[in-house]
């Protein structure tokens, strides 16, 4: 099999990967996305809730904290100049107890610690006042938390990395890949098997990503990272929609609670729970979770009718920690970590990787030493 040689190889043609190839193009490299499926974004990019996050829970200094932080302002300016719809519709964080004002206030300093502007106190009736629906002892509104068209936003990072000479190639799997002396070989399937050698390699695979590094002739074992699958699901409203804003309960282990969300068409779903499962591809709904959700739900919404919740839709999370491990940073691993020239993994790439996705491929191309560039 014959090899072709590019620049630079994406795999992965989600949105971390299609910023990233973006990014990639606009520094002037012939850029490929290898996509194994038939459509931009059709895993955890477009399972999720579409919020943009504003930075409330992730540690000081972390990749998460200061790649969402960035990231929150890169994306609305570039929503607004692509004509992507996105809504600064804020978020009310509440403690419906006395024992969760601790954490309430924690979240709080955290969000202080990290930057984020737009936060106010609100009181019960304050709370009241904003959504009338909500039952809470205290809040805090943060004004810069919003919703996008994740779709959409997908769309026009593909339409850039088109207009700046690159490609993405769907239904073309990676079977097999290897280290060589001048780069990164790596095989392909689908229609028509074909091979590409690359000096640059960004691995934005989500799931695939650890199992991308298992296939790598070459790729030290020990940085290939166990992988763990929590499945958020969601279910959808019917009847009266309740909320204008966003309200999120106080945050659980694995996730941010079951939270409120409003979509750009005034539709209120709630979720995820977290549901650990075994792959990726368990992605049906269970009507009995329904259970759970009433009560979570019911915690700062008293007013939820009986038979008001209907299973929506489920995405899973490419989790690089088990139920019993505190969550980590994300990993974003270049020749500093790794020692392999031109590779860098994406690796555990959960929330918030939407609202971040800009600002994460500006890390990547630090770690190829590639140049600034000021345009967004």
């Amino acid at each position: 099999m014959t090899a072709y040689s590019i620049d630079a190889v994406v795999i992965g043609a989600g949105v971390v990967g299609l910023a990233c190839a973006r990014r990639l193009a606009l520094s002037g490299l012939e850029t490929l996305v290898l996509e194994a499926a038939d459509a931009i974004g059709t895993g955890t990019s477009s399972r999720n809730s579409e919020v943009i996050h504003a930075a409330l829970y992730y540690p000081t200094g972390s990749i998460k904290a200061k790649a969402c932080l960035a990231g929150k302002r890169l994306l609305y300016r570039y929503c607004a100049d692509r004509g992507v719809k996105a809504v600064d519709c804020g978020k009310l964080m509440v403690a419906t107890a006395e024992n969760q004002l601790p954490k309430l206030q924690a979240i709080w300093d955290q969000a202080h610690a990290n930057g984020v502007e737009g936060l106010s106190w609100t009181s019960a009736d304050e709370i009241r006042a904003l959504e009338p629906e909500v039952a809470a002892i205290k809040g805090f509104f943060s004004a810069s938390t919003g919703i996008v068209d994740s779709h959409g936003l997908m769309l026009a990072l593909q339409g850039d990395l088109e207009n700046a000479g690159g490609m993405v190639a769907f239904e073309t799997p990676v079977t097999a890949a290897a280290i060589t002396p001048d780069g990164i070989l790596i095989e392909t399937g689908g229609a028509e098997a074909a091979a590409v050698s690359a000096r640059i390699v960004v691995n934005a695979a989500g799931h695939f990503a650890p199992k991308f590094l298992g296939k790598l002739a070459g790729f030290p074992a020990g940085h290939i990272p166990r992988q763990w699958y929590a499945k958020g699901n969601y279910f959808s409203l019917v009847g009266r929609q309740p909320f204008s804003r966003l309200v999120y309960p106080m945050p659980d282990a694995a996730g941010l609670g079951v939270h409120a969300t409003v979509d750009l068409q005034g539709r209120c779903r709630f979720g995820p729970d977290v549901e650990w499962v075994g792959s990726e591809d368990d992605l049906i709904v269970d009507p009995r979770r329904a259970d759970q959700f009433y009560a979570a739900i019911r915690a700062y919404w008293p007013g939820l009718p009986d038979n008001a919740l209907q299973p929506d839709y489920a995405g899973i999370r490419p989790k690089l920690h088990d139920a019993m491990t505190p969550m980590p940073d994300f990993r974003i691993d270049g020749p500093e970590a790794h020692g392999i020239a031109g590779l860098v993994n994406l690796l555990g790439i959960e929330s918030p990787g939407l609202t971040a996705s800009l600002a994460l491929a500006d890390i990547v191309a630090d770690r190829l030493g590639l140049p600034h560039l000021e345009t967004v």
